[in-house]
């Protein structure tokens, strides 16, 4: 009863929108593996994959395991490949986290393999290369051995020079990719203010590396309902481009409770219908009372983002969700092999199992996914955001919130601490205690908003005018095109 299993299903990538464009080889220790290069095309951007039957999901098999050596041997050099069959020809490789190493590794190795100087491909390379770190707790990150690296790395490597740099990057015969991709980029940015500020990684002089802050942004066509969309278009508090237009601060004044409310309604109807092809912790299909109070925690399970923190006090927040007519959605993944977070979410059930109220309540959809976590972010009430001050990069679930006038509830962290504190309903405390205090007196502050028009408005807007410029992914980009060239 509660238990959660997971299964995984083989898919054919043409369901999904993909064509299938040529193969191409690596090497591996048994041989060659064969990779299918597959495209598709979302408007004006082009999804350039590659994959193979037992390529496995990302972040697949144990951290520092060959399988996952496979995976970021496979994603750079077939990748880089691919880029080739298709004629695309990078002006910048921008490397997003150190699992995509060896795309810039592969570019570095053809240049000296085709006959420049190997100082002066090292240097094009650099100047060439962009790394983005995109999380202080580096799950996505393993340490390999030279052994593994003679087998999985060095056999699609052609150059004498090239293996005798990267070998000598080696310490007491281990490394670590972040060592050895701070040294092939030039450029290296973190993804809001303060990961750029305090990401502690240094390069093999042991000089602290600098980051130039570039806080992530969302595609707001993609995460937004479309009528929200529509709405702010019109007002003109967003531009053609999806920027903050010209006076947004004022234009963001004139929205109404009326109108949030209205908006929000049709996001609730859009929840409803997914919810209606999900399922929660008790194999149950959930549908949630048009007019009900929903709080939703939707991304990643993994310990820094502690989705375990509002249940400190099982009959307090019992308390919260009884008085309100409220829901509490948790939706998300954990990675395989943190077996941790694993143990922590069958606790944090077993909680909800024994208390009446919450497991009326609280539920679980462990289906996560993008279609998921949209219906989640237009069609519930409150974020709740909770993470480890100091540990989040960035993070994104809760730009989706408030781009869909949710109200935040969160730790003063990642982007969110790109705007003051005073700008949501900041979660404070010098201990788990007082966190968790903290959290469930803003849960009520937010309850107690929702069934007032002049502090829904005045939470919301104060929001939106706070962050509109950080969260759209149109700013991100422009941030990005000054910062490279």
């Amino acid at each position: 009863k509660g238990n959660i299993s997971e299964s995984n299903v083989a898919v054919n990538y043409e369901n999904y929108g993909f064509n299938y464009l040529d193969s191409i080889n690596i090497r591996v220790p048994d041989g060659l593996a064969r990779l299918d290069v597959i495209e598709k095309v979302m408007g004006s951007t082009k999804l350039l994959c590659i994959t193979e039957p037992n390529f496995g999901r990302l972040y697949d098999g144990e951290s520092g395991g060959d399988h996952r050596l496979y995976q970021e041997v496979a994603l750079g050099f077939g990748g880089y490949l691919a880029l080739k069959i298709t004629g695309v020809k990078p002006a910048i490789m921008q490397l997003n986290e150190v699992a995509t190493f060896f795309a810039a590794l592969a570019r570095l190795d053809e240049l000296v393999s085709n006959g420049m100087d190997f100082y002066e491909a090292v240097v094009y390379v650099r100047k060439h290369t962009l790394y983005t770190n995109h999380t202080l707790v580096q799950a996505a990150e393993a340490e390999f051995s030279y052994a593994q690296f003679e087998r999985f790395v060095f056999p699609n490597v052609k150059s004498m020079a090239v293996r005798k740099w990267l070998s000598d990057k080696f310490e007491n015969g281990r490394l670590k990719l972040s060592t050895v991709t701070i040294e092939i980029a030039e450029l290296k940015s973190g993804v809001s203010k303060l990961h750029a500020r305090v990401a502690n990684y240094r390069d093999l002089s042991g000089e602290k590396v600098k980051f130039k802050a570039i806080t992530n942004g969302i595609d707001i066509l993609t995460w937004t309902a479309s009528k929200i969309v529509d709405f702010l278009r019109e007002r003109e508090i967003l531009d053609k481009f999806y920027l903050p237009g010209s006076n947004y601060t004022a234009k963001i004044d004139q929205i109404s409770a009326e109108e949030i409310r209205e908006l929000k309604r049709a996001g609730r109807t859009e929840l409803n219908d997914v919810l209606s092809r999900r399922k929660n912790q008790y194999g149950e299909i959930l549908r949630l009372p048009e007019d009900a109070l929903v709080f939703n925690f939707k991304r990643r399970f993994v310990d820094y983002k502690r989705p375990e923190l509002p249940f400190y006090d099982t009959q307090r927040l019992a308390k919260i969700l009884e008085d309100n007519d409220a829901y509490y959605i948790l939706a998300g993944r954990v990675h395989a092999g943190d077996h941790r977070m694993a143990e922590k979410l069958k606790n944090l059930l077993e909680l909800v199992d024994k208390n009446p109220v919450l497991k009326q309540r609280v539920h679980y959809i462990s289906d996560y996914d993008e279609e998921m976590g949209r219906a989640l972010a237009v069609g519930a009430s409150v974020a709740i955001n909770t993470p480890i001050v100091g540990l989040e990069a960035c993070g994104t679930s809760w730009m989706k919130d408030i781009i869909n006038f949710v109200i935040l509830v969160s730790t003063h962290d990642g982007g969110v601490a790109d705007a003051p504190a005073e700008s949501y309903l900041s979660i404070t405390g010098n201990s788990l205690k007082q966190e968790a205090a903290s959290l469930y007196g803003r849960m009520e502050e937010a309850a107690s908003a929702i069934k007032n028009d002049f502090e829904l408005e005045n939470l919301l807007k104060t929001q939106l005018k706070a962050y509109l410029p950080v969260i759209s992914g149109a700013r991100m980009l422009k941030d990005y095109l000054d910062y490279i060239f």
